[in-house]
């Protein structure tokens, strides 16, 4: 049986999954373009997190599932979270620059 404190810990993770990356994630690949389009970058940034939010979510959900089910330890939980969620920073950052190439 999980603890309280565990379960808190990976709601904790599934919501900074739905919330908190969006804060940590919107300024820093807007960076490296120019003053004229950082604007228009936020925007797609956010945009694209708005795509993939759901799949975030539904991952972050799964995962707790596979954890309370006693199929991963906390220890795969995390790992695998953190795996998967640089995967999915890794392709918004393919397409936010496949996008402000277009622009």
């Amino acid at each position: 049986m999980e603890s309280k404190g565990g379960k808190q810990l990976s709601m904790a993770i599934v919501l900074w999954q739905l919330t908190g990356g969006l804060a940590w994630a919107v300024d820093p690949p807007c960076d490296a373009f120019p003053p004229a389009k950082q604007h228009r970058c936020v925007e797609i940034w956010k945009d694209l997190y708005n795509e993939d939010g759901p799949a975030i979510a539904q991952f972050g959900l799964d995962q707790l599932k596979r954890r309370e089910e006693g199929k991963i330890t906390a220890h795969q939980h995390l790992a695998q979270n953190m795996d998967f969620i640089k995967q999915a920073t890794d392709r918004r950052l393919a397409r936010l620059n496949e996008r402000m190439a277009k622009e």
